[in-house]
């Protein structure tokens, strides 16, 4: 299956800004793409490239002030399956967790794991550990919030989200993460395209998701509590501890968001 994905973002900046983006398919896809997904800019400007923390491709330059278009276009050969499913997978003791994860059961600046330790153990803890664990957390996050673009705050953490019972995918993700985290599962937070490919129309407006990965029985395992239930086609762009590791654009002095386009679709098949 080939998938046509990018973005254009257009803003209005008050003066010259730098801007770090990270809007770039993440490395673990590279050779699925059938071309590059270099970043454009109007006007055009220079861009410095370089990995984070994480090993997400981030791109750094100074927008001038006045109006500027970020823009990305590529196509991506997926499997074509849904999001894979592994309910034997099991929850490992953290002293035999695999040192590059335990950072994932750490708070950070939207998972207040300090805050939501008690209500999570209180809520999950008598279930066994594992798969069915982290599905009834992402169950629970899935009835609890009320989504809608209306609610989204850029400061909302996930013990706000939890009292608030609102917000977007991201507040979704935050939560559940922080509730995993929580009961000694590392979580990650994950940002990029999702499609609608094979689902039932009508289908809302394309645009950029999050969602979670945890690390059960020795491997990373994808969930997204907003959505709770399997995609095709989800391509990773970045991920880390929450939001906070992993923004889409991140700028340094005010600006103005004027438009906003995503593309996450099926492309036609090559012909011979």
């Amino acid at each position: 299956m080939r998938i046509q994905v990018g973005c254009e973002m257009t803003y209005d900046f008050a003066h010259d800004t730098p801007v770090v983006a990270m809007l770039n398919v993440h490395a673990s896809r590279f050779s699925d793409l059938e071309r590059p997904d270099y970043l454009q800019t109007v006007p055009a400007v220079p861009l410095e490239g370089y990995r984070d923390t994480f090993g997400n491709w981030c791109n750094r330059f100074v927008a001038p002030a006045g109006r500027f278009t970020l823009r990305t276009d590529t196509i991506v050969r997926d499997h074509g399956n849904w999001d894979v499913a592994d309910p034997r997978a099991q929850q490992e003791a953290v002293h035999a967790l695999p040192v590059e994860t335990l950072l994932y059961l750490l708070g950070s600046r939207y998972c207040e794991t300090d805050r939501l330790s008690q209500t999570a153990w209180d809520l999950f803890g008598t279930m066994a550990p594992g798969w069915a664990r982290v599905q009834a957390v992402c169950d629970y996050v899935h009835d609890r919030i009320t989504f809608g673009y209306a609610h989204s705050r850029p400061t909302r953490t996930a013990l706000e989200a939890f009292d608030e019972r609102r917000g977007v995918c991201r507040d979704y993700a935050h939560l559940a993460i922080t509730l995993c985290r929580c009961l000694n599962i590392p979580a990650r937070y994950c940002t990029g395209y999702i499609s609608d490919i094979g689902l039932h129309l009508p289908h809302a407006p394309g645009d950029f998701a999050a969602w979670m990965e945890v690390f059960l029985g020795g491997r990373w395992h994808t969930f997204d509590p907003r959505n709770n239930s399997p995609r095709i086609g989800r391509i990773l762009i970045a991920y880390g501890r929450d939001a906070a590791d992993a923004p889409l654009t991140l700028t340094f002095g005010p600006n103005t968001l004027v438009d906003f386009h995503v593309t996450t679709e099926e492309a036609q098949p090559l012909t011979a």
